[in-house]
């Protein structure tokens, strides 16, 4: 008996890739408040913070959705580009979701302009890596539908 495995297109690829990323984001900080030269204590806060932990279930799902089709012998149903539409854009609202809240608690303040950037990679990082699921998933708007 022989197995021959369909490869991985390169919108998977671009999605698992974005799948990384964000899963990556979620572990550094994504807010921070004092630590500086007159403050002893600095404050941090992870994805795993309110609405941010959908951000993570996004990103574990996606990289799930890519390898779903390999551990089954025929296509899967659920591997289509409106799949991945759908856990980019529950990513998306819940990302933005908590931009918001994270700027109504005012979380977001810095002694310097640079600080905005190095302070908080993940926030920076979640929004890359889900910029990356969703130009997958818009390029999967093309491919043909395999049966």
């Amino acid at each position: 008996m022989t197995m021959h495995r369909r490869p991985v297109g390169r919108t998977r690829l671009l999605a698992a890739i974005g799948g990384l990323v964000t899963l990556g984001g979620c572990f550094l900080p994504w807010w921070s408040r004092g630590g500086g030269s007159d403050e002893l204590t600095k404050l941090s806060g992870t994805a795993f913070d309110g609405m941010g932990i959908v951000v993570f279930a996004a990103a574990i799902a996606t990289l799930a959705l890519v390898t779903l089709p390999y551990a089954t012998e025929r296509p899967v149903a659920a591997d289509r580009w409106s799949s991945y539409a759908l856990i980019a854009g529950l990513g998306w609202l819940a990302f933005a979701y908590r931009i918001v809240e994270l700027s109504s608690i005012n979380a977001f303040s810095f002694a310097e302009p640079r600080d905005f950037i190095t302070n908080i990679p993940g926030l920076w990082l979640c929004g890359v890596g889900l910029a990356i699921i969703a130009r997958a998933t818009y390029q999967m708007l093309g491919e043909p539908r395999l049966r």
